[in-house]
């Protein structure tokens, strides 16, 4: 089962939450077929999202990240629940990269540098709550540490990882999120980073060990203690309803050209690739649902 679990150390001036989504990655892979390069940076960017989505208190919140570098993938976006449950898209699923020289996959030159990473938090308010800084690396993790530090002031490190097997499906996924709070001393900082540092490949260890050992290598040093454990999963949230509303929008000109050719249409969900079709009187019902909306309530 996919989850994450959420810890305090060093007398509550620490918090790490540490996130498995195998299942969850996998999933996104299935769905959009991704090639191995293009699912590693849309596996990142998903358990990114879930462990920000899930720190989120309010109600219905939505929390999403868009990454575009200027590189061949294009756009990564992933969309996290309050509860951690994410879905997400990228713009060339099927691209793949020759492997780095250290045997890793290439995430930083498909991504791109050249671009920025935005996080978007609706809280149901009137306007989200959007930070926006340059990319660093395109890996994603130094990326989403920069935009803690810089776009949110709150010193963290962060680390992602998927691990796809020969086959291509995913074989381990997830990572972790390390803050510190005001008045944490300089020893402890110190320790933090070369428990870090000194700690085995992420993905290797949630390959062989899983999420607890990761607390046991970071933590090396510090009295920590389980404050949370929460299931996560890829959800997303279409539905033919949601996909006639969004219909309702489209300029008036547009829908009576749709329906003036005749034939069925078909509207294909970007995170889940399900698929809506719609036959020509369908669509002369959504024109005039759009015209009574647009109107207002009658007087009587």
């Amino acid at each position: 089962m996919d989850r994450i679990i959420r810890a305090t150390a060093g007398d509550g001036y620490i918090k790490m939450a540490v996130i498995t989504a195998r299942d969850t990655v996998e999933r996104a892979r299935a769905i959009h077929s991704c090639a191995p390069t293009a699912c590693a940076a849309l596996g990142r960017t998903l358990c990114a999202a879930s462990l920000m989505g899930q720190a989120m208190k309010e109600e219905n919140a939505t929390l999403t990240i868009r990454i575009n570098g200027g590189g061949p993938l294009g756009s990564v976006v992933a969309v996290s629940d309050c509860n951690g449950n994410v879905r997400g898209y990228v713009d060339n699923p099927a691209l793949d990269l020759p492997l780095r020289s250290d045997g890793k996959l290439n995430v930083g030159a498909a991504v791109g540098r050249d671009g920025m990473i935005t996080v978007s938090r609706d809280i149901g308010l009137r306007e989200p709550y959007i930070g926006s800084v340059e990319l660093t690396s395109g890996e994603i993790a130094e990326d989403l540490t920069a935009y803690l530090l810089e776009s949110e002031q709150v010193p963290s490190a962060c680390a992602l990882g998927v691990l796809v097997d020969t086959d291509r499906s995913v074989r381990a996924a997830g990572g972790f999120i390390v803050q510190l709070m005001p008045g944490a001393d300089e020893e402890m900082i110190s320790r933090l980073e070369e428990n870090i540092f000194m700690m085995d490949q992420l993905t290797t260890v949630l390959d062989e060990d899983g999420a607890e050992e990761l607390f046991r290598q970071v933590l090396k040093g510090f009295d920590y203690h389980t404050v949370g454990e929460y299931p996560v999963d890829y959800r997303c949230y279409c539905s033919r309803e949601r996909v006639e509303e969004a219909l309702t929008c489209i300029d008036r000109s547009e829908l009576d050209e749709i329906a003036a050719e005749g034939r069925d249409i078909s509207v294909s969900c970007q995170f889940c690739d399900s698929v809506y079709s719609f036959s020509p009187a369908e669509i002369g019902d959504i024109i005039a649902k759009s015209e009574r909306t647009k109107s207002g309530p009658e007087n009587y």
